[in-house]
């Protein structure tokens, strides 16, 4: 009985990675593997429902649903990557010196930090992009703009309690100079923790992209981006489900996969460290 439960866990787990390499595989060839052209337009096919010929049915302009989901996955997964790595960056840029040099600096810093963080994150988000001018790329400036800030001050509380241990007093007493000892001894030491909380913010990366988007803040049309696509359905939700229903199962599935892999990744490293 005990072995049997070990193994559906172990199913379990292997599920997300599953569904992630798919995911991947689409980012690199979802364009070529896509049965129709994602952009062509045949008005002559317009809102016909799943069949044999389109698995997913077709959208207002007869563009083939199935088509336009495989190619927005490459879309949606270097959206998410730009966003989290730009987050990090800054994050780390941040918050290393302020943790490290206190004082002045810190104080400079994280006041700076709060003002960011004074704001909704949607809301500062939305003004932002409302400012710059809708499109992907200012939706990805402004996503960043408004998550750096939580690395920055987790990063800061690593190496508040980094900075005294002995292998940085060793390395001090050796002469190494700050922003060696920052970024060769500190700064590996205390992504672990930074590195698991930004897998767990991959899925609200990607639900915050695609939200920008579902408003037309975001991706324009007719960019195959999941977000704009059940954006574009909701018009034809009675009508004609499948245009919003398959994008946004696209979305589910992906933030499902990321969670239950983020989660497991922290298991991984719990163990490790026992």
């Amino acid at each position: 009985m005990k072995l049997s439960f070990l193994r559906k866990i172990k199913t379990f787990t292997l599920i997300p990675f599953v569904i992630v390499i798919g995911l991947l595989v689409l980012t690199f060839f979802g364009v070529k593997l896509a049965p129709y052209n994602p952009l062509g337009v045949n008005l002559l096919a317009k809102l016909k429902a799943p069949s044999a010929e389109h698995w997913m049915g077709t959208d207002d302009m007869g563009r083939d649903v199935l088509s336009r989901v495989m190619a927005g996955t490459r879309l949606s997964v270097e959206t998410v990557v730009v966003i989290m790595t730009s987050s990090l960056l800054i994050g780390i840029l941040v918050g290393l010196p302020s943790g490290y040099f206190g004082g002045r600096i810190d104080e400079i810093l994280m006041r700076i930090t709060e003002i960011f963080l004074a704001f909704p994150p949607l809301i500062l988000a939305l003004a932002i992009v409302a400012a710059l001018g809708p499109s992907l790329v200012n939706a990805m400036l402004a996503i960043s703009a408004v998550w750096w800030p939580w690395y920055a001050r987790m990063v800061r509380g690593q190496v508040l309690a980094l900075k005294e241990r002995q292998f940085v007093e060793a390395s001090r007493s050796l002469g190494a100079g700050p922003y060696r000892i920052m970024f060769r001894h500190i700064l590996p030491n205390c992504m672990m923790p930074v590195l698991v909380q930004a897998s767990m913010d991959l899925g609200s990366a990607l639900v915050t992209t695609a939200g920008l988007s579902f408003i037309g803040l975001g991706a324009q049309a007719p960019t195959p981006e999941w977000g704009a696509m059940v954006g574009i359905g909701r018009r034809y939700l009675l009508t004609a489900w499948w245009i919003s229903t398959f994008p946004g199962l696209a979305i589910f599935v992906t933030i499902l996969s990321l969670n239950l892999l983020s989660d497991s990744l922290q298991d991984i490293i719990m163990k490790a460290r026992r």
